[in-house]
Parts: C-alpha cells; structure tokens; sequence
C-alpha cells in the first residue's frame, strides 16, 4: 500500500477535491512543486496553472487554478484557489478566444491599455489551454 496524503482543494465558490493521495504538483511562484507524503511544511503563492494529482493506484487528475495559496502540513495539503475547475471542464474555445484577445491588446500599441491586466489574461489564458493539453495527453 503506498503512503499517503489527505488533499483539499478549494475556491470561494466550492470544493471541488477532498480525499486522499500519493502526490500533488502543483505551479508556484517558483516553479512547479511536487508534494509527497511527509513533505516539510510550506506556504506558497500559487501562479496560474495546473495542480496534478496522483491518486492512490496512480490515477492521475487534473485541475486548473487561476492563482492561490499552497499550504502543506504533516498530514494534509490545501489548496486555496481564486478559482479552480476540472481540466476537463475548461472550454478551449474560450480559452483560445481569450489568449487571442490578450495578445492583440498587447499587440496595439495605439490603445490605452492596462499592460498588467492583459498580461494577467495572456497567462490564465494560456494556463488553461496548457491544463487541456496535459489532460489529452494523459488520455492517449
């Protein structure tokens, strides 16, 4: 039997994970973070992007954060989102349609624009879009 981790996963508006895993990896300000059991405790910022979670028996899910914090302590880790969805919920057309958007305020230079705003969309955008790609790729 392998060891173990209690995982919660939660927003504002829900909780969208609750139980036990192997491993979470999730993208902090630093770069991706793998959590196993025994992990040393741990406060970090979440960037916006996907947390991967391995499930007892190596089943792997995937979830879409657009920013957040990641606690982790002896016997459990939570994530507290802005906003989280299943990978496999996330609309790609809305996705795309955004990171295009995001791409030509940036592109225009005439425009008054709010350069942290787009960049901010330009990220999420691009988050999700990476969140659908792992999600595919783990179901070839």
């Amino acid at each position: 039997m392998a060891i173990t981790t209690h995982l919660d996963i939660v927003s504002a508006e829900q909780e969208i994970f609750s139980g036990i895993v192997e491993m979470v990896v999730a993208t902090g300000e630093l770069g991706e973070i793998g959590i196993v059991p025994g992990h040393a405790p741990l406060l970090t910022m979440l960037k916006p992007g996907e947390i991967r979670v391995t499930l007892p028996g190596g089943q792997e899910e995937i979830y879409y954060v657009s920013g957040g914090m990641l606690e982790v302590q002896p016997f459990y880790v939570t994530v507290l989102a802005d906003a989280v969805q299943r990978a496999d919920s996330i609309d790609e057309a809305a996705a795309l349609a955004a990171k295009t958007r995001a791409e030509e305020a940036i592109a225009n230079k005439d425009a008054d624009l709010d350069y942290s705003v787009a960049a901010t969309e330009l990220a999420r955008a691009v988050a999700q879009l990476r969140a659908i790609q792992k999600l595919r790729k783990n179901l070839q």
